[in-house]
């Protein structure tokens, strides 16, 4: 009895490790929920990603030292890598916010980037950066995103580079773009 109750707790003990050692993996490892991982590696050489965070209601600012992405006095709508017509959404008060930091990681500088917000392995939402974006300046904005993006059903959420123009004139397209929605393109 004894030598069954110690296997026992020998089993669970060796369990707990096991899973304190895959908790560990899973917070050290970056987590792709894209199948396209060569087109990650090539945006991740481009600009990192250090925070994306969907929100469904926010007050601006949702951080501290956020401040609103570019929207011009218009609504704003643009061709994205896609081919598509996107509307980007206004910051506004009380609405669905996407807080996005990272840092241009390349020594060229950047004045336009868009953004694909990535949830379940597919594209539920863009969003576009302007201004100029120097080498290692970390950047933290947050943009305006249509209330039909969720619920997410994920905690996984993921904010990709799709597109990047460059100050002078050169462009990059991620060479592995994610899975879209078409819903997305409605308003």
């Amino acid at each position: 009895m004894i030598l069954a109750s110690l296997r026992v707790a020998a089993a669970l003990a060796a369990l707990a490790i096991g899973a304190g050692t895959a908790a560990i993996a899973q917070t050290t490892t970056p987590v792709t929920p894209m199948t396209p991982v060569k087109g990650m590696r090539a945006a991740s050489k481009l600009i990192k990603v250090s925070m994306c965070d969907p929100k469904r209601y926010v007050a601006e600012p949702a951080y501290v030292g956020f401040s609103p992405g570019y929207y011009p006095f218009a609504p704003y709508y643009w061709t994205d890598p896609y081919g598509f017509r996107y509307r980007q959404f206004p910051p506004t008060p009380a609405s669905a916010t996407l807080s996005i930091d990272y840092v241009n990681v390349t020594t060229n500088v950047m004045k336009t980037i868009d953004f694909g917000l990535i949830a379940r392995g597919q594209l539920v939402a863009e969003v576009r950066d302007v201004g100029t974006f120097s080498p290692n300046a970390e950047i933290k904005h947050q943009f305006g995103l249509s209330p039909n993006v969720f619920p997410l059903r994920t905690a996984l959420a993921q904010c990709v580079p799709l597109h990047i123009i460059y100050a002078d004139g050169t462009t990059w397209t991620n060479p592995r773009l994610p899975k879209m929605r078409r819903e997305i393109y409605g308003d």
